[in-house]
């Protein structure tokens, strides 16, 4: 990084802040305010949408251009040409792996998808009715009782270890929770079938039959594991590295993340896009939930629609779209009303001027969460699949700050409350 510098004249005082100006490879600049602290003063950012919390070299985000980098490659040459495992190699070690080490990466994997049997026994003390995510946040988090011997976080073995066993059970234990909500039997993993394809075994396999899962539809499981595995610094990662800074072991980590990838502003917007289908109810009724949509006044939202980040179009979104529309000849489904409501806005959203103008183009959410409805997944389960997908993600940025040199989290605030006040009795109140 160069260094260059900027001034900071506030009235009342003689001399400006010097603050060093560093450039990355690509980006903005970032000004370092570290400074100020010793000057008595902070910033003020509410959800640090104007700082640099960390030094990265993972993913790269350009918004306003539509660029998503993993490690420098885009997201959509990854999508067509590698498969969710390598890119889980690449986020974590930053280079593609040869044909050896992609083999060697993808048996580790398969040796770790088992989970601990009493982990089984865990489950029961779940309601059935309980969300995924709630069961999830419990077992992932409880995964530290289970694996004492990779909790060392500055031994790069006990870390390395850690991450294959995330990677590979979080899919496992995704199925089980599942399983667990419809009172099915748990199935096991079997290490003959690739990631998604055991994901889908474990999900729809029962233990009476052998599993027949479609290549189609593994093929697009698999793309959406790869399209959410990693987003640069959002309120998960950054929930992730927030919790690994105090030195908090892997699995907590990770679970802390699942927390936040629960909020319905992040990680739920793909079961938001369902509830909204579910809500408009009939194609008949379209123009009429669009027209409040353009209404400034009314409060409905058409969800999976534009990008927080994104403000052209979101470059997961055409290789979702294709996986979509590959989903829906293999399954030939032309009857589901709310697929039907789904193709009809996708339709109005990329030929309407309002639409085109606001840059309001369908998103992963929205074509994930069609595949996810096709495949017969129940749409409480469509953020624990995101998790399942961002977990390579959240340990790649866990990892990459715990090997290198970092300082626990503190952020500040600007404090609006009372001014110190003297304490009087109850009975003089």
């Amino acid at each position: 990084m160069s260094e260059k510098k900027a001034s900071l004249v506030i009235e009342g005082r003689e001399q400006p802040i010097q603050l060093p100006i560093y450039s990355g490879t690509l980006g903005p600049d970032v000004v370092d305010v570290g400074a100020m602290t010793s000057e008595g003063l902070f910033t003020y950012d509410p959800g640090f949408v104007s700082t640099a919390s960390c030094e990265s070299q993972i993913t790269y985000i350009d918004g306003g251009k539509g660029v998503l980098l993993h490690r420098g490659y885009p997201i959509d040459q990854l999508a067509e040409h590698s498969d969710y495992l390598e890119t889980c190699y690449l986020l974590l070690y930053g280079e593609l792996p040869t044909k050896a080490e992609k083999e060697e990466f993808v048996g580790t994997v398969h040796r770790h998808t088992m989970v601990n049997e009493q982990i089984r026994t865990f489950f029961n003390g779940f309601r059935r009715d309980a969300h995924p995510m709630a069961i999830m946040c419990g077992v992932v988090g409880a995964l530290s009782a289970f694996y004492h011997d990779s909790l060392e976080i500055s031994d790069e073995q006990h870390r390395q270890v850690a991450a294959f066993r995330l990677i590979a059970k979080m899919p496992t234990l995704a199925a089980m929770s599942y399983k667990y909500s419809i009172g099915m039997p748990f199935m096991y993993p079997d290490n003959s079938l690739d990631y998604a394809e055991n994901f889908l075994h474990m999900m729809f396999g029962n233990p009476c039959e052998p599993s027949n899962i479609s290549p189609v539809l593994a093929r697009a499981m698999d793309r959406i594991f790869l399209l959410h595995a990693d987003h640069e610094q959002n309120a998960s990662t950054s929930t992730v590295r927030l919790a690994g800074s105090s030195g908090a072991n892997p699995f907590a980590c990770i679970a802390a993340g699942i927390a936040a990838l629960w909020g319905p502003s992040h990680g739920g917007a793909n079961e938001a896009v369902l509830e909204m289908l579910q809500e408009i109810g009939d194609v008949s009724r379209i123009d009429e939930f669009v027209a409040r949509a353009k209404d400034k006044d009314d409060p409905f939202r058409l969800m999976g629609f534009g990008h927080r980040v994104y403000k052209n179009f979101d470059p997961r979104a055409k290789v979702m779209k294709e996986a979509a529309d590959e989903v829906l000849a293999e399954l030939g489904i032309d009857n589901d009303p709310l697929l039907g409501i789904a193709k009809r806005l996708e339709e109005i959203a990329l030929s309407d001027e309002y639409f085109i103008e606001k840059k309001l183009y369908p998103n992963v959410d929205f074509y994930s969460g069609i595949i996810l409805k096709a495949i017969g997944i129940p749409t409480s389960m469509f953020t624990v699949i995101f998790a399942v997908g961002r977990t390579v993600g959240w340990i790649a940025h866990w990892n990459e700050m715990i090997s290198g040199s970092y300082r626990i989290g503190r952020p500040r605030q600007l404090y609006t409350g009372y001014t110190q006040r003297d304490f009087v009795p109850v009975e003089k109140r």
